[in-house]
């Protein structure tokens, strides 16, 4: 990637629970390869040069979160998380702007159990999302055949699966632009899932980065349990 590479802000939403993965502590504290999941998910960021500074909205309560030894990094800031997913985000970009972040800034918004992130994806989004009206995100094409099902779990369509991604983070916007889409769809209690989403509900086109599908989100036990083994395996 050249030097003439956009600059970007980091933020990592990290104050869910993550109640199935059945664990003792929130699943961005779980252990991967020695360190913390939440830890492998800001180090892609932490390692690039293009990042001016890095938010991570958490409980405000964590007791986790200090024990970790980025938490002294001075790169990294913390704020209070929300009740949802769009309320920490929209509280991590406040404190953007109360840094005098500017509209026009690139937000990278990455889900904090998504440990597997390769700089060769996170440098392919910056560059071609750098001129983008709009931007985008990391998605992968839908490979399996797909059912629409009734609310009784029987087959009623199967999908056109051509015209059907997985939705990835990062997913990077202007400051300026996420900022109001997410608060306008808060206060019209949109359903909003992710920032692309906020986006769509703001009447914008999110541009689509086909990105690697190792790049995955642990929600459950067996996913942490094929990233172990693949980053052993990897590493004999």
């Amino acid at each position: 990637m050249s030097n003439s590479s956009p600059a970007f802000w980091a933020v990592i939403p990290a104050a869910g629970v993550g109640a199935r993965m059945a664990a003792d502590r929130p699943k961005q504290y779980l252990q991967l390869g020695g360190r913390s999941i939440l830890e492998h998910s800001l180090g892609c960021f932490l390692d690039h040069p293009g990042l001016k500074g890095l938010v991570v909205s958490l409980a405000f309560d964590d007791p986790f979160w200090p024990s970790l030894q980025c938490a002294a990094d001075p790169r990294i800031a913390r704020v209070d998380g929300g009740r949802e997913r769009a309320d920490s985000v929209l509280n991590a970009l406040l404190y953007l702007h109360a840094q005098g972040a500017g509209d026009d800034d690139w937000v990278l918004v990455h889900d904090a159990a998504r440990p597997n992130l390769s700089r060769e994806d996170l440098d392919k989004l910056l560059a071609e999302l750098a001129d983008d009206p709009v931007g985008g995100l990391l998605a992968v094409p839908a490979r399996d055949t797909l059912k629409r099902v009734d609310k009784n779990g029987r087959a009623v369509e199967t999908v056109d699966r051509s015209l059907i991604w997985q939705a990835y983070t990062p997913q990077m916007f202007r400051l300026g632009a996420l900022h109001r889409a997410l608060a306008d769809s808060l206060v019209a209690d949109a359903n909003i899932t992710d920032e692309s989403s906020a986006i769509e509900w703001a009447g914008q086109a999110p541009r689509l980065i086909e990105g690697r599908s190792d790049n995955i989100k642990v929600t459950r036990p067996e996913d942490l349990e094929w990233l172990r083994l693949r980053w052993t395996t990897s590493r004999r």
